[in-house]
């Protein structure tokens, strides 16, 4: 009797806890649902980000250089744009005018790529070849002992020194001290000026040494314009300086129009008008059609007679140009001159 109803309280104790297991299933069960699926949502958005991130790496290109191997890329890229410019062999060489050359194509090159210092020289030195490798072979190992900047400008001073002879040196020096706009444009000058500040470096040798000495040589009323202005880079001063004149010349074009007086100096006036008409008539007499206006003065035998002179009207006058002396208001005939008489009073007699 016990027995069975041992049994019994078991088989009724195991069909109480059966419940139980079901409850903590459902109940364990849906949470591990949940925890899956926000697990995948969170792997998707991180997947997103990093097909973000790699899009902007490849758009950004030269950019990658905290990637592994990115900034070997971007100089790679970089040289590859230097090479499109066809850039010039240096081998070295006692030629002056060779060195000067290649220098002044590698400096183009580099303003019109705007790199930064130390790839211009490893990009200039990477052109050397035979003895100009040797020398920057030495150069080189002389930098690393002096600990001297890998700059452009290091290098510049260097291959002046080695390439160019100092009396080479000195005249472009001195023609960069004297060099002046005077009749050319601000474009022109800065261009000339720019050149040979390559032998004078010490003289700009910083931003504002060449700003004050560029500023220095354009015309005085560019001066004027700049003297107010606050200016901080060379580029701005350049700007400044070209602005300043393209309004000094609509200032004096203005006026010109509104005075009816040419705005361009004497002698340019009438490059396009042709020349007044001489003519030679009977007697030896030339005679000229340009405007002309009447005014008086004292004759050869003490009477007023009429003047040509230069007009502001537009009346035309013809006047009488003696061929021999050259001399107006007589012909060649009349003239006191050729027949000997005295130029004052007129007569043979003294």
């Amino acid at each position: 009797m016990d027995g069975r109803r041992s049994g019994r309280g078991r088989e009724r104790g195991s069909r109480q806890n059966q419940p139980q297991g079901d409850e903590q299933r459902s109940a364990t069960g849906p949470t591990q649902g949940q925890e899956n699926v926000e697990g995948n949502q969170v792997a998707t958005v991180i997947n997103k980000m990093t097909d973000i991130l790699e899009r902007l790496a490849e758009r950004q290109g030269p950019g990658q250089l905290n990637q592994p191997g990115g900034q070997d890329r971007g100089k790679d890229r970089a040289l590859e744009r230097f090479l499109k410019f066809n850039p010039p062999k240096f081998i070295g060489g006692p030629d002056p005018e060779l060195a000067e050359n290649w220098l002044e194509r590698m400096t183009n090159i580099f303003a019109a790529l705007d790199y930064a210092e130390e790839r211009r020289l490893t990009f200039a030195v990477f052109q050397f070849e035979g003895a100009a490798r040797a020398w920057w072979d030495m150069i080189r190992g002389k930098w690393k002992r002096a600990q001297t900047p890998w700059t452009w400008e290091n290098l510049l001073r260097e291959f002046n020194k080695k390439f160019l002879p100092p009396l080479i040196q000195e005249k472009w020096e001195d023609e960069f001290i004297k060099v002046k706009q005077g009749a050319s444009s601000v474009a022109e000058y800065e261009g000339k000026f720019t050149k040979l500040s390559r032998y004078a470096s010490e003289l700009v040798a910083t931003e504002r040494r060449r700003i004050r000495r560029f500023v220095q040589g354009v015309n005085v009323e560019i001066q004027e314009g700049l003297a107010g202005a606050r200016i901080s880079t060379f580029t701005e001063t350049l700007e400044k300086a070209q602005r300043v004149k393209s309004a000094r010349l609509q200032v004096k074009d203005f006026h010109a129009k509104k005075t009816g007086t040419p705005s361009h100096p004497l002698g340019q006036a009438d490059k396009g008008a042709p020349p007044s008409k001489k003519e030679k008539g009977t007697g030896g007499v030339e005679t000229s059609s340009t405007p002309k206006r009447t005014q008086s003065r004292r004759g050869r035998n003490g009477r007023d007679q009429p003047r040509e002179t230069p007009p502001s009207g537009q009346a035309v006058a013809t006047q009488v140009i003696c061929g021999y002396c050259r001399k107006p208001n007589h012909t060649e005939n009349e003239c006191w001159k050729k027949s000997g008489k005295c130029l004052y009073y007129g007569s043979t007699e003294h």
